[in-house]
């Protein structure tokens, strides 16, 4: 017979293998392990941390399978530590590190404060979680490394399996720095691109465009897409957009899409889309963090981003799934 409790007690002791796990990508540990094992004292040296605290993490660290023991109070680097190496593709320490971000923390903390008032917890400190980032260049710095890290396998699997032959102009609202786009780009050599962002984000996607040698084949706008967007492509990118924002604004986004997609246009939104089922999803964890950080943010189901876009002069026509959870949620103009 299963016990009962061992749910909770799983969920409990969570908390303190992501604090582990945190102290590893924090200290750089990974990084100082890569060339072979080290003993606790000599790690500890070269991390600048503590040698008898440092021993009781990685010995935690060894249960959780990112360490093994080499010898008594040595420890080596296993394939999955090696993922918080900081000089490895898609390293997974930034990702870590902005989970475990001072204000992100504190806004986790409290979700059971926003749940009972409705109103984020995180918001009523900090404000606005984009404009905390910005007000705070250590965590802008971490959620842009976070952001590529957390966009690239979505950038090629969006590339590989949508089938963009008869798309022409390709706007990636909101794209950041544009991997996703670019990833497109490469992919279908008779695409042009359009990036649309806020100024202080297209002068860096320029750059990026540049050296991977893709900036003749792709624009790039600023301006607020709560106003506008620019007109007259045939399909329009919405990559972990829609998910930021309220239903009310959500609409406001879309409906500025509505006005500026030409008449056989598509829309393609990549999110995390929550099944109607009680399984385990990676959106349902997702949307624990919108809830506590964005306060109207949220992940949605099919059907709730059908009513979305049915509210905006769309209708949803099928879903592409893609690794990690997302899928590629296309709708066609009304």
């Amino acid at each position: 017979m299963s016990d009962p409790q061992a749910p909770v007690w799983d969920a409990i002791g969570g908390v303190s293998r992501f604090a582990a796990l945190a102290t590893m990508a924090e200290l750089g540990c990974a990084d100082q392990l890569r060339d072979g094992a080290l003993s606790v004292d000599e790690l500890a040296l070269r991390c600048g941390a503590d040698p008898s605290g440092l021993g009781r993490v990685l010995r935690q660290l060894a249960a959780m399978g990112m360490v093994a023991t080499a010898a008594p109070d040595t420890y080596e680097l296993t394939e999955a530590g090696a993922t918080l190496r900081a000089d490895v593709p898609g390293s997974l320490r930034s990702a870590v590190r902005m989970i475990a971000e001072d204000g992100f923390w504190y806004g986790m903390g409290k979700l059971p404060q926003t749940v009972r008032t409705g109103r984020s917890g995180f918001v009523e400190r900090h404000g606005h979680f984009y404009g905390y980032l910005k007000a705070t260049p250590g965590a802008g710095a971490l959620f842009d490394d976070y952001m590529v890290v957390r966009a690239q396998p979505f950038a090629d699997a969006v590339a590989s399996r949508y089938d963009f032959s008869s798309v022409r102009t390709l706007v990636d609202v909101a794209g950041g720095k544009g991997h996703i786009l670019a990833a497109v780009l490469k992919e279908h050599s008779d695409l042009s691109g359009v990036l649309f962002d806020q100024e202080q984000v297209v002068s860096g996607a320029r750059e990026f465009f540049a050296e991977a040698g893709l900036e003749d084949r792709c624009e790039f706008v600023d301006g607020d897409f709560f106003a506008s967007v620019p007109a007259g492509a045939d399909a329009y990118l919405l990559s972990s957009v829609i998910h930021n924002w309220s239903d009310e604004d959500s609409v406001r986004i879309l409906r500025n899409v509505r006005e500026a997609i030409s008449d056989d246009g598509r829309v393609l939104l990549v999110e995390a889309v929550v099944p109607d089922d009680d399984r385990p999803h990676i959106s349902k964890d997702v949307d624990m963090r919108m809830l506590a950080l964005f306060g109207e943010g949220m992940e949605r189901s099919t059907s709730e981003y059908a009513e979305l876009l049915g509210k905006s002069g769309f209708r949803l026509s099928r879903q592409v799934e893609l690794p990690g959870g997302a899928s590629i949620v296309e709708a066609l103009p009304i």
